[in-house]
């Protein structure tokens, strides 16, 4: 299962071949390392109606892919402790590797995360975390839709477009200006619900390599080895915000 691409999935956008995701990837490096000298000279921009709606829409998305994520696995009975993948062309097994397919593009669109704040001058938030997260995650969410688009898979996006649905709308608010800063105070929580997602999905990829799931070890190792890594920088920077910098 883990060498054989899943012939539903491998013809679609952006999943065919690994040279677009490469591309996306590259350029996106190429605008975290030339974005900040660009900008030096020039006025930042404000955008904010442009990110009051694109936070809006991610929102909106997040909460599709929850609901989808959530209603098919139910549907189709599927398993929490171990799911192998459904590679027939039934309804449920179609419409769980289509959601795992928005899932992975919408982690595209999250790049354009990191393009608002290069283009408005908050190059300090573009840190290594931020950077790392969003870019390991393309090649991350591209292998599992063309290899393993369901089974295991489904609960790491369903709980990640739960927490997106949070995020955004944190994102949202911040957006309308400074007078919603005072409905911001949830923000340590916010970084406490990841950490949960964090420690959830490390919990549920590890277990299954100690029982018999027919279920790729290898993505269960990727994702379990991937997760300990983002709950680590995660927690080191909960640690430099809210502890650290409260003294």
């Amino acid at each position: 299962v883990f060498c054989f691409p899943d012939p539903r999935t491998d013809p679609w956008p952006l999943v065919y071949s690994p040279l677009p995701v490469t591309l996306v990837f590259t350029s996106y490096l190429f605008l975290v390392a030339l974005g900040p000298s660009y900008m030096r000279q020039r006025r930042r921009l404000e955008l904010q109606a442009l990110l009051v709606t694109y936070n809006l829409a991610m929102v909106a998305l997040s909460s599709y892919m929850f609901y989808e994520f959530l209603v098919t696995s139910v549907l189709a009975n599927y398993s929490y402790l171990c799911q192998p993948v459904d590679y027939s062309r039934s309804e449920l097994g179609m419409r769980m590797a289509r959601v795992c397919w928005w899932f992975f593009f919408s982690k595209v669109i999250e790049l354009l995360d990191t393009v608002f704040l290069i283009l408005r001058k908050k190059q300090e938030q573009v840190t290594f975390l931020h950077v790392y997260h969003h870019g390991s995650m393309l090649f991350n969410w591209w292998s599992g839709v063309k290899y393993v688009p369901g089974g295991q898979a489904f609960f790491v996006g369903m709980l990640n477009s739960f927490v997106h649905i949070f995020m955004y709308g944190y994102y949202l608010l911040a957006s309308l200006g400074p007078r919603m800063r005072r409905h911001l105070w949830w923000k340590r929580y916010l970084t406490i619900l990841q950490l949960c997602q964090f420690v959830a999905v490390s919990a549920h990829s590890s277990y299954n390599l100690f029982t018999e799931c027919p279920f790729p070890d290898g993505f269960n190792t990727a994702v379990f080895l991937y997760t300990l890594s983002l709950l680590a920088l995660f927690l080191h920077f909960y640690y430099r915000t809210y502890i650290r910098g409260k003294q």
